[in-house]
């Protein structure tokens, strides 16, 4: 009976691995600022209601709205961007 040649094919080599990508998740204070923007924007507009326009800044009246939900916007724009 013939005998079988070997392989002339080298042993088994793993593929590379390709560098793991930059950091996924975010930094560890973009869920603070969120919440701290979330709610200081909330009490922004309660402390107005409440007071009636007396606080937080009473010169400016109705813009303490615009205030809060500035604030509100930047913490859901934060929101949108966590992984």
């Amino acid at each position: 009976m013939p005998e079988s040649k070997g392989r002339a094919k080298a042993t088994y080599t793993p593929p590379q691995r390709k560098a793991k990508a930059a950091q996924v998740g975010n930094p560890a204070w973009f869920a603070p600022v969120m919440v701290v923007l979330l709610v200081l924007g909330l009490l922004w507009i309660v402390t107005f209601y409440v007071t009636q326009g007396s606080y937080p800044v009473p010169s400016i009246g109705y813009w303490n709205l615009a205030i809060g939900i500035t604030l509100i916007l930047g913490g859901f724009g934060f929101a949108m961007r966590w992984r």
